[in-house]
């Protein structure tokens, strides 16, 4: 019999999307999805050992008050389980060397940045080089956006995506990374998995409003080496049937929605992993 896969979905201290982001895993085919408080957590109830698929949501973590995902990343880093020696981020690192898969959107791909789990060179999940910030417009930006993926990407969720229209809902998303160096290696190994489009998604924008924020080469979203870690501004489970569509009345849309595809990506990876451990 096949292995059950399962996934968390982190809320608390400011997520707003995690309804969504459990829906998609379970349209996906996961056979559990469980939404768990992260004080459950730090309180030890809960373990990411238990699961193989780890979703770190959009919202506002803290408020952003110290900037997007900052204190959430310093919680995580600094705070021990249940009294004990144990810190919370000992379980991420144990969670990403099992090879299990992390998906953070928008206020999670902020968080992974602040951690330094993305990009995560070498290895290196505690040290940060890249940020998102403030959009150039100066204002939080509401809108559907055109996406390019790179198909050589080692990406884990974007295999067989050639192009993504997604929705984007963030002040703070602009992608700089800490020099050019970083820059330069991110596109060396392929490690930029999504760039905002121009009109017919043939190249990387710098042009508003097809790139909301600004972002250094039109960077949307990048993937860790293994590609199993990945962050995008942009809400995939925000587009999951055609009636998420903004033109869903005008158009001949196919029922499913585009942004799915990611979450069913990730089922199949640990299906076909997990069958492959087992022979």
């Amino acid at each position: 019999m096949p292995k059950r896969i399962s996934a968390i979905v982190i809320t608390g201290n400011g997520t707003n999307c995690e309804m969504e982001m459990a829906h998609a895993c379970r349209l996906a085919g996961f056979d559990e999805v469980d939404i768990v408080h992260i004080s459950e957590l730090l309180c030890g109830t809960k373990r990411l050992d238990d699961y193989d698929f780890l979703n770190l949501p959009g919202g506002f973590l803290d408020g952003d008050d110290l900037g997007s995902a900052k204190a959430g990343a310093n919680r995580i880093l600094h705070a021990s389980i249940g009294g004990t020696r144990e810190r919370l981020f000992a379980q991420f690192t144990r969670f990403i060397g099992q090879g299990k898969l992390i998906l953070g959107v928008c206020n999670g791909f902020q968080l992974l940045a602040k951690l330094g789990m993305l990009p995560g060179f070498d290895g290196r999940y505690d040290r940060q080089t890249v940020t998102l910030t403030f959009n150039d417009s100066g204002r939080f930006e509401d809108r559907w956006v055109r996406l390019r993926v790179d198909t050589a990407s080692p990406c884990i969720f974007t295999r067989g995506i050639a192009d993504l229209y997604l929705p984007v809902r963030h002040g703070e998303g602009k992608f700089v990374p800490r020099d050019e160096k970083i820059l330069a290696r991110l596109h060396r190994d392929r490690l930029v998995a999504l760039q905002y489009g121009d009109e017919h998604c043939g190249d990387a924008t710098q042009d508003y409003p097809a790139n909301p924020n600004g972002s250094i080469a039109g960077i949307a979203g990048i993937c860790n080496e293994t590609g199993r870690i990945f962050g995008l501004m942009p809400h995939p489970e925000a587009y999951l049937h055609r009636t998420n569509h903004p033109r869903w009345t005008r158009e001949n849309l196919p029922e499913e929605g585009m942004g799915l595809a990611l979450f069913r990506n990730a089922a199949a990876f640990l299906r076909n992993h997990s069958a492959q451990a087992e022979n």
